[in-house]
Parts: C-alpha cells; structure tokens; sequence
C-alpha cells in the first residue's frame, strides 16, 4: 500500500500517522495527525524524541515515559491512552497511541512509526458510566438500608406475623411507587400530585381528592412523603375516614416563602376519632423521620371529627422541575391496604403463572394453591409460557418482562381465548396496564394476598 493510500485508510479509519526519525532526530506529522493532536503537520525537531511529551498531561507524564522508554529499548511494539493539552487550543484530550520501533542494522533504535486517534468521546462516556455505576450502587445500598431499618422497626412493633407481612408489604409499595415515580424522572425529582395520586388514586375512588400547586420534591423527600402518605392511608382505611362509605381525606398544599411548602392532611365524615392507646411505628415514623427528612416538621392531630397531619418542608426538599415529567393516570393498580381482605377460595381454577424469578415463582405457586387454585406452570422462560397455553387455564399471572423478553406474545394469545390475567410487574407504566390491555396491574413488591385477591376478581367478573 502507498503512502497516499495509507494515510486515506487511517483518515477514514479517524486515525493519524507520525514518526520519529532518530538518526536525523526529526518528528514527521501527517495532516490527520495534526488535526488530532494540534500538533503542525511536517517535520519538526524531535527534541531526542520528546517533542510530543511536553504537551503530555503533567498527571500522565510520567506513566507515559516510562512506558515508552522501557518498550523502546527491547524494541517492543505498545499502545498507550493519555491526556494531552493540544499545542494549538489548549484544549484537554484523550489521545490512543500504537508505536512499532525501527531498528537499524546493528540492533539500535533508528525511529518509530505510530498512529493516533482522539478517544476523548470514548473516556467521557467510559468515565459516565463509572459515575452512573458508582450513583446507582449508592441508591441500591441507600434502599436497600432504608428497606433493613423499615423491617426492622414494623417487627419491633407488630405482634403477629400477618400484621407484619401487611404492614411491612404495605410500607415497601409506598417506597416502590416513589422510586417508579423518580425513575421515570431520571431521579431529577417526583411532584407532590403524582406521588398523592399513586398512594391514593385507586385506594378509595370519590373519597378522596388532593389540590395544590405543581411542586417537585427531592428523591429523600419523595420517599418521605410516600410513606407518609402511605402510613396515614392505611390508617384511614383501617380505623378512619376510608373505614366507611360516607369518609373522605383532603389532601392540600402550598408553597411557602421560603421555599419550601406546608401539606395538610384531612379527614371527615368518618367514626369518632380518639387518640391511639399504642404508639405505633406509624406515628413515630410520621412525628419523627418525615420531618427530619423534609428538613421541617410534622405533626399528627386525633380530633373527634377525624385525623389531621400538618407535614412543613424546607426549601432543600423541593427540586427545579425535572425535564422528563411523568404524565401519572391511576390505573387498576391493586394497593397493599385495599387487597388486605380474604379472598374467595380459588378451588379448582387453573392458573397460569409466568415469572421468570424463581423466588418469586415459588412464593405465588404457594399462595395460590393455598387458595386452592391448580397453578399451571410456573414458566420462567417466554418459550416455557408458549408451550403451556395448550393447556386447559381459567386466569393467568404474568410478569411483564423475562429475562429481557416481553410477555405480549403470552398476554396476546391468553386475550384471544378470552382467558383474564394480571400483570406483577416491576415495570412501572403510568399510562395503565403494558402492552394497552384491559387488566389489572400489581407492582412489586407485593403479597400474594394481593394476587390472590386480583385473580378471585378476575374469575368472578368473568
């Protein structure tokens, strides 16, 4: 190959060639070269081969030449990635360097020939994934400990097993549909309404409203109001204004000057209230952690007429508005506190279940087949489902993702034999159920009451 038609193929390729002749001591620098490096194309001197090295990051500088010289002298071919500061803009950029050393008759170095190419492109991407791995590992240890200490304190103040399992699952959907709302927001914030909206939405339909001005809140603050939220729902559902068909909660907000923003919790129209006898890790949980972590304070009244919190935020709790904004319609997602109740005996349906974690397979084949359902599978693979729709089956669960794969095909197939499923999904869709269906959705984490109960629905309104 000429030397016009190399230094076309290294052009196409984003490469430059350079050379260092040693006997005349002289740096040659392709135009491709040169437009990578800012470095003039020609010749130049070579400076006993350490031209190049001056424009050399200072932190790299040393790597560099140790690497050079000790590969030049056994006559050995490398490749190097280092920081340069262009001679002609100043600009920082990475540079990758392959060098093959020439040697003369008698053995001694007599010049190299190298290309090289920009990879500053590939190093800031590099360095974004490393900084997004790094961010992701401190918010999966973040909930993970959040998730710890939530289990810790339900069990120190629950008396039964089942009450834990209710309030613990309870506690963990209030922080999922947070973390599903900051998701879809890139974690740049979650707004108030959106948050009331997945934590009251489909919990009591016409007994409850929210009003306010669009606020955004922290990924901290989100999770705190969540539970909030989460914890005096269940409360209503159980003992409050949600406990009976003439209730209601009002929920309202507002900015104040500070920045931050006042939200007032309401009840009415329920039974008599009085004070808890017991304190509970509900209202130590709202008196004490929501304050702290809305950089404010909270405060929990029992009026006769029905329970009232006051929750006061700072200014560090509220974030700028995210540019990626979820638009959040409740759907038939089935909440924790509302799928609490027994569900009609399953005896002698066939249900399918598609899950592709094992753990979480087990646990729905139990719990369905102790309702007395014949649970048909599990199939943890989209092939595995296939080949089980042959068989006789009343209802369905389906995960929406397999290991990478979609469960359409299956929820297809099940929607032409008019055969009803629900989706237990981790995917968060604030538009309804995946894929466009007419079906309830149950987000992890859940119970398998709440499967069970969303499955006797299915089959008694079908």
């Amino acid at each position: 190959m000429d030397e016009k038609r190399l230094e076309l193929a290294l052009e196409a390729a984003g490469m430059g060639q350079f050379e260092w002749d040693a006997t005349k001591d002289l740096l040659i620098i392709s135009p491709c070269a040169a437009d990578l490096t800012g470095m003039p194309a020609g010749e130049s001197p070579a400076r006993g081969g350490e031209a190049w090295q001056r424009y050399v990051h200072p932190d790299d500088r040393p790597r560099v030449a140790d690497i050079r010289a000790n590969h030049l002298r056994r006559g050995e071919s490398f490749q190097i990635d280092f920081r340069q500061t262009r001679a002609d803009d100043g600009r920082l950029v990475w540079l990758r360097v392959a060098v093959a050393p020439r040697l003369g008759p008698d053995g001694t170095l007599a010049g190299v020939t190298g290309v090289v190419s920009d990879i500053t492109s590939q190093k800031l991407e590099e360095e974004q994934r490393q900084t997004l791995m790094a961010e992701l590992d401190h918010r999966v240890k973040n909930m993970l400990a959040a998730v710890q200490a939530l289990a810790y304190q339900t069990a120190k103040r629950t008396t039964s097993l089942d009450g834990f399992l209710q309030n613990y699952s309870g506690r963990l959907k209030a922080l999922a549909s947070a973390n599903e709302l900051l998701t879809a927001a890139r974690w740049r914030g979650a707004a108030i309404d959106h948050i009331a909206a997945a934590e009251l939405g489909a919990l009591a339909p016409g007994q409850t409203s929210w009003e306010g001005p669009e606020l955004f809140l922290t990924p901290r603050a989100a999770n705190a109001l969540s539970l909030a939220l989460h914890e005096l729902a269940t409360n209503a559902v159980k003992f409050g204004a949600l406990s009976v068909e003439t209730g209601h909660v009002e929920l309202r907000w507002k900015r104040r000057p500070d920045g931050g923003f006042e939200l007032s919790w309401t009840e009415s129209g329920g039974p008599t209230v009085s004070p808890p006898v017991r304190r509970g890790f509900g209202s130590t949980l709202l008196e004490q952690v929501t304050g702290r972590e809305l950089n404010g304070e909270a405060a929990i009244e029992y009026r006769p007429s029905g329970v009232r919190a006051r929750l006061i935020a700072g200014a560090a709790a509220v974030a700028p508005r995210p540019e990626s904004v979820p638009e959040v319609t409740p759907s038939r997602v089935v909440e924790t506190v509302a799928a609490a109740r027994a569900p009609r005996s399953l005896k002698g349906s066939r249900v399918l279940i598609v899950e592709d974690a094992v753990l979480l397979a087990l646990e729905l084949e139990t719990g369905l087949s102790d309702a007395g359902a014949e649970v048909v599978g599990p199939a943890y693979e989209l092939e595995e489902a296939m080949a089980l729709l042959d068989r006789p089956i009343d209802a369905a669960v389906l995960d929406a993702n397999l290991n990478g794969r979609s469960v359409m095909p299956v929820a297809e197939a099940l929607a032409r034999r008019n055969v009803p499923f629900v989706f237990a999904t981790g995917y968060g869709e604030t538009g309804g159920a995946p894929g466009g269906f007419e079906a309830p959705v149950i987000r992890k984490p859940y119970d398998v009451t709440q499967v069970a109960v969303a499955v006797a629905d299915l089959l008694g309104a079908h």
